[in-house]
């Protein structure tokens, strides 16, 4: 099944029309509200350079299910 999104609101416009998959090894720079400097920070904390690292770095996931827990109890 065939899934579309449009995430042009969410990507800077360098960035708007690519695939998933595109959009997942871009920069995390590619996301609207991240700086250059975000990016160069997030890679010399975490080594995350693009947005497939970004989200599947194992920091991000766990406060992600860990915020996910705290909803589910609410």
């Amino acid at each position: 099944m065939a899934i579309s999104a449009n995430l042009d609101k969410q990507l800077d416009k360098a960035y708007e029309g690519l695939t998933v998959s595109e959009v997942l090894d871009a920069p995390v720079a590619a996301l609207a509200g991240v700086s250059e400097g975000d990016a160069e920070k997030l890679n010399a904390a975490f080594g995350i350079k693009t947005v497939r690292d970004l989200g599947s770095s194992k920091y991000f996931t766990l406060a992600a299910a860990l915020v996910a827990l705290e909803n589910s109890a609410k």
